[in-house]
């Protein structure tokens, strides 16, 4: 970065941006809420040429462009952010993408993350609490010691029926998870998702798993059985 300032260089990424633009591509991101229209695999190989720029990734996130985020988040250092920092980052990731990768690939990765799942399951935000359920997700799958699964099982057959759409999926995808990770609550969470019958329709690709936890947990419990 020595050769350019920050500004030069935030100025020439944007340009490349711009250049990577697909209308078609943006179409598509445009039915599930992402507003652009870069190829993924184009970004992330800009991405990897870029490497880690904590500080161009800061001033790509302030654009507010969604394709500029999404280069934000590959490319920052995700400790480096304070707790309130990523806080704020998810409450201004406003697009679906945006916010699952900052998730994934930053909040999961912080020294912060544990605070903040707690912090945000209990948020008035349903897309906020969302991210807490995704981070919860997390910890049912690889570090489940200390959750209380029959509480959060309670939790899901309360509330998730009635749940807004990005809410319900992340809770759906815990109820799954508890399923196929854990034997002992493997049937109370199949029993879950049959009265609930949430995302029993949803339409799957062929050859894709349906979101339906009771089908989901099955097909992954039959493949882990296939696996060992």
């Amino acid at each position: 970065m020595a050769e350019k300032t920050v500004a030069e260089a935030t100025a020439e990424v944007m340009a490349e941006l711009a250049g990577l633009e697909d209308p078609k591509v943006r179409a598509v991101n445009e039915k599930h809420g992402d507003d652009h229209g870069v190829n993924l695999g184009k970004l992330r190989a800009l991405a990897k040429r870029l490497k880690t720029q904590q500080e161009l990734a800061g001033r790509l996130w302030e654009t507010d462009d969604t394709a500029a985020k999404l280069l934000a988040i590959l490319i920052c250092r995700p400790k480096a952010f304070e707790r309130d920092e990523l806080d704020a980052m998810l409450r201004q990731a406003r697009t679906p993408k945006v916010h699952d990768w900052l998730v994934g690939n930053v909040v999961k990765k912080s020294p912060h993350a544990e605070e903040l799942r707690l912090a945000w399951l209990a948020d008035l935000d349903p897309v906020v609490a969302s991210a807490g359920w995704a981070l919860t997700t997390e910890r049912v799958a690889k570090r489940p010691e200390g959750l209380d699964l029959a509480g959060l099982l309670d939790v899901v057959e309360a509330e998730m029926k009635d749940a807004p759409d990005r809410l319900q999926w992340a809770m759906n995808h815990c109820l799954a998870q508890i399923g196929i990770e854990h034997a002992e609550h493997r049937t109370r969470a199949i029993g879950i998702g049959e009265r609930l019958g949430v995302l029993r329709d949803y339409p799957t690709s062929p050859g894709c798993t349906s979101p339906f936890a009771p089908v989901w947990i099955d097909e992954m419990v039959r493949r882990q059985g296939d696996a060992g």
